[in-house]
């Protein structure tokens, strides 16, 4: 169940919160998961996932697979979506992500801050050699994320040794959200008042992204990052 940082239970109805678990781990997931490893992953019980799940299906959250074993997230979650994409421009700036993961072959994502996470708001797939492991989470701990670390190491002002080296560097490099096997690299997006407000990430195998590959990509994911902030300029004024 989510809690806040000091370690107490979020405001609000219990139910709620745990209805938003199920949405979060069903969302999250790269399996598709049954009513058991839904409860196993909210530690919810049986019985209280199963009623929620119904619920959540009734309301179009969540679908089921053909053999009605399986639970996805449903249509009805695309539609609760899409007034906070469109005002979010993400329609105009996923062209530009969708240019990078073509040019270099690894999904490309643009996230976004919010409170102590970062969201990914948009991921664009190349057409071949694309694997699970090169999607971010849907949401991310600033400090933990890649696209967190870049986003914090710009902001102005003093920052910690690990994010003076993200500003030497020009670029956040940390183990993935898949774990130790997984690399992601990310930049910042900065407005034209030079603020950061979002950051370009992709994350790969740590056996493909190598140090040989990040400098050859990073001129690119650079270029596509300073493009995305100088196009939100133009879409916002």
């Amino acid at each position: 169940m989510a809690r806040h940082s000091d370690g107490e239970a979020p405001p609000g109805p219990q139910v709620l919160h745990r209805a938003i678990a199920i949405l979060t781990a069903v969302g999250e997931s790269e399996d598709r998961l049954t009513l058991t490893s839904i409860a196993a992953r909210t530690g919810l019980p049986l019985s209280t996932a199963y009623r929620l799940s119904q619920a959540l299906l009734h309301g179009g959250l969540l679908e089921r697979s053909a053999d009605g074993e399986f639970y996805r997230v449903g249509a009805g979650m695309v539609a609760l979506a899409a007034p906070a994409l469109h005002r979010l421009n993400v329609q105009t700036v996923a062209p530009y992500l969708h240019s990078l993961a073509g040019e270099i072959g690894i999904t490309a994502s643009l996230g976004m801050a919010e409170d102590d996470d970062v969201v990914t708001i948009c991921s664009a797939r190349p057409v071949q050699r694309f694997c699970g492991n090169q999607l971010p989470g849907s949401r991310q701990a600033l400090a933990d994320s890649a696209m967190g670390m870049a986003m914090q190491a710009f902001h102005r002002g003093p920052a910690a040794p690990t994010l003076e080296r993200v500003r030497r560097l020009g670029y956040a490099d940390t183990t993935g959200t898949q774990g130790d096997h997984v690399r992601a690299i990310a930049v910042p997006v900065f407005d034209r008042g030079g603020q950061v407000w979002g950051a370009v990430g992709v994350q790969a195998l740590r056996r493909r992204l190598t140090d040989e590959l990040v400098r050859d990509i990073i001129p690119a994911i650079q270029q596509q990052a300073r493009r995305i902030g100088a196009h939100r300029d133009k879409s916002s004024r």
